[in-house]
């Protein structure tokens, strides 16, 4: 059995090598997906009162609406059309937007795959091949430890999430229109 922040690191290093391939311009739009996402699910849980019912705290219902969101969030952010502006200079800079397209890349896997993890810790693991980490298992206490250190723990909380929608949408006003 893989520990799950193995395979959190696998994932980091994979959005890594997707990020090197497709460039920066594409891959900062998934981060603002994955951004919009937690936005959207702090607004909807703490701003709709009649959904307090039917997503009652770790709830397998609450995990599937959030993991569903951010899943389609991130999906159309990899759909992202061709950004005639960025292609001519990065081709001409090749390197450099494949080396920042690895940061952003990396940070992606990070977004997503420890956002996803991290619902899936709050509702204490609702798969049959997943389980928490234990305590015992070194591997287990530095998963532990890395939840603390998630998206939605720091980034998914008000005011930051608000704060980051509104930086995300200042860097697209300036850099892509």
């Amino acid at each position: 059995m893989v520990s799950i922040i193995v395979l959190f690191y696998i994932f980091v290093i994979l959005f890594a090598i997707v990020g090197a391939m497709r460039g920066w311009s594409k891959e900062i739009l998934v981060s603002f997906s994955v951004i919009l996402a937690l936005f959207l699910i702090s607004v909807i849980e703490n701003l709709a009162p009649y959904l307090k019912d039917v997503f009652q705290d770790e709830s397998p219902r609450q995990f599937w609406f959030r993991f569903v969101l951010v899943l389609v969030l991130v999906f159309f952010g990899y759909q992202t059309p061709n950004i005639s502006r960025f292609e001519a200079a990065a081709r001409r800079e090749k390197i450099s937007d494949s080396l920042l397209g690895i940061f952003i890349g990396a940070i992606n896997g990070y977004l997503i795959f420890g956002t996803i993890w991290y619902f899936m810790d709050f509702a204490k693991y609702p798969f049959k091949y997943f389980s928490a980490p234990l305590l015992t298992d070194p591997l287990g206490q530095k998963a532990i430890n890395m939840i603390s250190k998630l998206p939605p723990a720091w980034l998914g909380a008000e005011p930051w999430v608000y704060l980051s929608v509104g930086v995300a949408f200042l860097f697209v006003l300036m850099v892509f229109i």
